[in-house]
């Protein structure tokens, strides 16, 4: 019996010890962000500014984003959801890791099986107009909504995007049911409504905010319970809550995640280094000019984003639910 927990032990040290040694030379090579979406959308710019901040604590490691979109961010999500479990992929992710448990019957992953390496960030979102709109604030905008309901085109990023979960949310206020407009990314559906061919769409701050500052849309509420600081373009838009719509408060999140199984020491490196990455000024700059804001409290830690997104889960659920759109 002693010899065999001898053995034991001596097993049990020397895994530990390859651990151990693994983590030291963390990371040894170049390290890849999978972004479940097209490049120049939302998440995208959100990783690459990670991927910047993520270099100096990570030793001047190269940090590179891959962008594998298609079906709702399902394609980039079970890319990384599959790959080597050694810290050398991971993923950026939106509210689609909790979406997708209600949307897809079968997204090639489970949401609480990756790593957890903690939340990035929250953006607001912020309904606008095309061009050329008569409206001139949220008052007349939702008057002309429901007076027009047949006629109004409503764009989306396509199933499971921020854009659609947003949409679902404020036709649900309005008790109104709009056409909508799915489209292949965020980028083709603000090309379209840059041109006419739709008339409103609800989207991230990340998305919007410079074609509202160059003047090429209009923006006419946010999403958030409390009015929008900055940037401040947005600064006297009214919530939907303060318009009458209680409870209404969407923002959309961005966290990291890590393959199943990656070694525990290789999960606390790449979590304390995102915790670094969060405190970088550039980073936070480069953010709050987008409207979004950097988390700073509990779910930075694996554990506690990990509740937080069990959470959405169930939110969101009941509202793709209520609303009947699922996918194949």
């Amino acid at each position: 019996m002693k010899t065999k927990l001898f053995k034991l032990s001596v097993a049990a040290g020397a895994a530990l010890l390859a651990v151990g040694v693994q983590a030291q030379g963390f990371p040894a090579k170049p390290i890849t962000l999978i972004v479940p979406f097209a490049a120049g959308g939302p998440t995208d710019k959100v990783a690459r500014d990670l991927a910047e901040a993520l270099r100096k604590p990570l030793n001047g490691a190269t940090v590179v984003v891959d962008n594998a979109a298609g079906a709702g961010s399902t394609i980039g999500s079970a890319k990384a959801f599959r790959a080597p479990a050694d810290g050398y992929t991971l993923l950026v992710a939106h509210i689609g890791m909790a979406t997708t448990a209600t949307l897809y019957r079968n997204p090639g992953f489970k949401y609480d099986e990756f790593e957890y390496l903690g939340m990035i960030n929250e953006v607001p979102m912020v309904v606008v107009g095309k061009p050329g709109l008569a409206a001139r604030n949220w008052s007349e905008l939702s008057s002309w909504i429901t007076q027009n309901k047949e006629k109004v085109n409503l764009a989306n990023a396509g199933l499971g995007a921020a854009s659609h979960l947003c949409g679902l949310m404020l036709q649900n206020a309005l008790k109104t049911e709009l056409t909508t407009v799915p489209y292949k990314g965020t980028a083709p559906a603000m090309t379209d409504l840059l041109g006419g061919q739709v008339d409103i769409m609800c989207d991230q701050t990340t998305n919007t905010t410079s074609q509202v500052e160059g003047g090429k849309i209009k923006a006419y509420a946010v999403t958030t319970a409390k009015r929008l600081g900055t940037p401040a373009v947005y600064k006297d838009l009214p919530t939907l809550q303060e318009a009458g719509f209680k409870d209404f408060d969407v923002s959309i999140w961005h966290g990291l995640y890590a393959p199943r199984g990656t070694p525990a020491a290789v999960v606390k490196t790449l979590n304390d280094a995102l915790k670094a990455a969060l405190k970088d000024p550039d980073f936070i700059r480069k953010q709050e000019a987008l409207g979004a804001v950097v988390v700073n409290d509990a779910r930075t830690n694996p554990a506690e984003h990990k509740k937080f997104v069990a959470a959405e889960v169930a939110k969101w659920g009941a509202v793709i639910k209520a609303a009947g759109q699922y996918a194949d």
